[in-house]
């Protein structure tokens, strides 16, 4: 065993040297992040909440270079969007990540499905909106809440597959085999024994996809665009917060731009609760 006592001395001093430098710059870096993320995150609380006040829901975006207004037909179409999103990502996800970490060891078909998976996890969104304009909002003619839902699906189902069949996987194989050994079929041991007992991961994957799309504007750029009105239509343009907040940030008015500020703080607050309640559903995980 090799200990600085038996040690050469230069070399000692030489590697003790290089670790106080690695940890230097480690730490320096971590700082300076940090620095700049509390920096934008301080702006953002400040202005963010000197714009929240009860209009800011009840009340449907203002015209250009008209005072008061709110975003409550940004929030309701969001809303919408991401909770058809949601279910329409969540049961896909679930089901193929079950099919690759259950079924999918040595499948051609699986193989091409984990495969496409990650490109669709390292795509741009805009990207993906550009296809979803192309092969739908340009066939029907006219852009629509539906056509945003299905973009952000896009942008959610490949986070939750991939999380399903990670969190499936690790399940202790002698939970299957002990639900073999009673006769219990396949795929009863999938459903009902592996993936209920990895249900707390999956559940993070689906908020950490809903985080992931909760700010997604180049999608909805393309496909849902957006409505100055109050709008419950899913098969017509409909507003929603990302898009708001695109286009009252680069108006001249300040009251759209204080609105934009709102709007930043809500999406903002939304995926840091998301991303909180993950952690808590992870670490229970973990814990039990």
């Amino acid at each position: 065993m090799i200990t600085s006592s038996n040690m050469n001395p230069g070399v000692y001093a030489k590697r003790k040297r290089a670790n106080k430098i690695g940890l230097t710059l480690s730490l320096s870096a971590m700082t300076l992040g940090m620095v700049f993320l509390l920096w934008i995150l301080g702006v953002l609380f400040f202005k963010g909440f000197s714009a929240l006040d009860i209009s800011l829901f009840t009340q449907s975006t203002p015209g250009p270079g008209s005072e008061g207004g709110g975003l409550a037909n940004a929030i309701v179409g969001s809303l919408m969007m991401v909770g058809f999103c949601t279910l329409i990502s969540t049961p896909i996800g679930v089901l193929a990540g079950t099919y690759l970490s259950e079924y999918g060891d040595r499948s051609r078909i699986a193989s091409i499905t984990r495969f496409v998976t990650d490109i669709m996890l390292s795509a741009p969104s805009i990207v993906i909106g550009l296809f979803v304009y192309a092969f739908y909002v340009a066939q029907v003619r006219h852009f629509s809440g539906w056509a945003g839902t299905l973009a952000l699906a896009l942008i959610a189902i490949p986070v939750v597959v991939r999380t399903t069949e990670n969190m499936l996987r690790l399940v202790p194989g002698s939970l299957r085999e002990a639900a073999y050994a009673l006769g219990t079929p396949k795929w009863k041991v999938a459903f009902k024994v592996t993936l209920v007992a990895a249900k707390s991961g999956v559940i993070t994957g689906i908020l950490l996809a809903l985080a992931r799309i909760s700010g997604e504007t180049a999608p909805l750029l393309f496909t849902a665009l957006n409505n100055q009105f109050f709008s419950t239509n899913m098969n017509a343009p409909i507003a929603n917060l990302p898009v708001v907040i695109f286009q009252f940030a680069m108006s001249p008015y300040d009251n759209w731009v204080d609105l934009a500020w709102g709007g930043a703080l809500l999406i903002t607050l939304t995926v840091l609760t998301l991303n909180i309640i993950a952690r808590v559903v992870f670490r229970e995980k973990v814990q039990g």
